[in-house]
């Protein structure tokens, strides 16, 4: 990081403890499902490109127009993992994802809420995550189009099927996965896999160092595939990237 990045971070760190916002209520983890969870939640304007950068290093994501991070009694167990692009390195099975989905159409564009899209986000929140809403469409919208940051859509044709969806932020030094949507019924193709590979490659094509991948959770099955892409930086409790 260098030295204005720097004094970006701590400015924004600085401003966070003198707003002193309070953690939310406590509610069930979605991740762990034997405790509870709290969010320091926080909701910004546009911004100057950067700042949600520092928040990201700082453990923040963004969920819709809410930046958010964990702020839980007695776990850190959600910490951000992030990938050093220029010595990404695919494995065998990484490669096989690549190759099974070649005969995927992409198309990159800025958000925009379709009546296909909501279907096959309702689709996949019903039978990946058991879960429903009770005014999908709003929600939907509100999820896909309320940004306070720059992002865009990558759209996952098979033929003129939409199959996947990623929601992508950006930074001028990173790409951040904020979510990817996909059709339960071709869960062989580890579309959430090649979502961060063709990701991977989009920084590579932009000349952005960094991508981050949300949150790891060593115990959360849905999660740990993260460390899958080596290498790979954890943020530590200590506030320092720790490669592995």
């Amino acid at each position: 990081m260098c030295a204005d990045q720097r004094v970006s971070l701590e400015r924004v760190r600085d401003a966070i403890e003198y707003a002193r916002v309070c953690p939310g209520p406590r509610h069930r983890c979605p991740y762990l499902p034997t405790r509870t969870a709290r969010h320091l939640a926080l909701r910004i304007g546009p911004s100057q490109p950067g700042l949600y950068g520092s928040l990201l290093e700082l453990n923040f994501r963004r969920s819709g127009s809410v930046i958010y991070r964990p702020a839980c009694d007695g776990c850190q167990e959600c910490r951000a993992i992030r990938v050093p692009v220029a010595r990404f390195q695919s494995n065998r099975v990484q490669r096989r994802c690549s190759k099974k989905n070649c005969d995927l159409s992409i198309d990159i564009a800025p958000p925009a809420p379709t009546a296909e899209k909501a279907r096959l986000y309702r689709s996949y929140i019903n039978r990946r995550h058991g879960s429903d809403t009770d005014h999908p469409w709003l929600d939907f919208c509100r999820f896909v189009c309320e940004s306070p940051v720059q992002t865009f859509e990558v759209s996952y044709r098979l033929a003129n099927r939409l199959v996947a969806v990623g929601v992508i932020d950006v930074e001028p030094a990173a790409l951040s996965t904020v979510y990817c949507y996909f059709d339960p019924d071709e869960r062989a193709r580890s579309l959430g896999v090649f979502n961060v590979l063709r990701m991977i490659e989009e920084c590579r094509q932009r000349g952005i160092p960094q991508l981050y991948l949300g949150y790891y959770i060593r115990d959360c099955s849905k999660m740990n595939y993260k460390s899958g892409f080596r290498p790979h930086e954890l943020l530590g409790t200590d506030g320092r990237w720790h490669e592995s």
